[in-house]
């Protein structure tokens, strides 16, 4: 599986880095995980391009990881491309049917599918997928992609995740602050890596920075480090990353 980093950054805009977006790719099968702001642009840069990808998975409905959602669908029409199909939480289909009553011009220019999931397994564009939900200020779900990829999306810490994720090859997890901000909703280096503590994971990419992570980043990774064993890395707009 090849994972392709398309925005690692969060609500707060820096100029470096994208709203959250993950490509996904296997074979003939490609799946764009969140679609935040920004996200269509990078993902124009790949060799995948918006043409090449016709599902979206949602992990909740915050703006900073649904807002490009519109204009993909907008750009894939307008490159005559058919389809489109968005996956994703309870409350999906109404989210993406009031967007449309706004831009209701919109409506019909692709053969839209909307489909919501629950915790548990199913199968999307070619991947399998079991979710588990999250603990954030909104309804989400976390994804483990073939027993391989895990991605957390925006979550408090809790040992649930690190059992969800253990024995994957790679586990990309939202580490949004330094230790020093008191937050809730997302983790802090030394909460995320406590709770992963226990886990066999080969590598932990971070990604969701908020502009208070610049400049702390090693201070972040050694926080992480002095609990959990795996490989420790900051993830940046553009990565490529190869799983086995």
């Amino acid at each position: 599986m090849q994972l392709t980093f398309l925005g690692t950054g969060s609500a707060m805009p820096t100029g470096d880095r994208m709203q959250t977006g993950l490509l996904l790719e296997k074979s003939d099968s490609r799946l764009l995980v969140d679609c935040g702001s920004g996200v269509l642009h990078t993902l124009a840069r790949t060799d995948v391009g918006y043409e090449g990808v016709d599902t979206v998975l949602l992990t909740h409905h915050h703006l900073d990881h649904v807002s490009d959602l519109l204009p993909l669908l907008k750009a894939r029409w307008l490159a005559g491309e058919e389809h489109l199909t968005v996956v994703g939480p309870t409350g999906t289909k109404g989210l993406v049917t009031d967007l449309l009553d706004v831009h209701d011009y919109l409506k019909d220019r692709v053969d839209l599918t909307l489909r919501e999931v629950d915790a548990g397994s199913f199968e999307v564009a070619g991947f399998d997928v079991e979710s588990i939900e999250t603990r954030h200020s909104m309804h989400g779900l976390a994804y483990n992609f073939d027993g391989d990829l895990v991605f957390s999306a925006d979550t408090e810490a809790f040992a649930g995740m690190g059992e969800f994720a253990d024995g994957c090859e790679v586990l990309v997890h939202d580490c949004s602050f330094p230790d020093e901000v008191d937050v809730s909703n997302h983790p802090t280096p030394t909460q995320l890596g406590e709770s992963l503590a226990d886990a066999e994971i080969e590598a932990l990419y971070l990604t969701h920075l908020y502009p208070h992570t610049e400049g702390k980043h090693r201070e972040m990774q050694a926080s992480i480090e002095e609990h959990f064993d795996g490989h420790v890395a900051f993830a940046r707009d553009g990565l490529v990353v190869e799983t086995e």
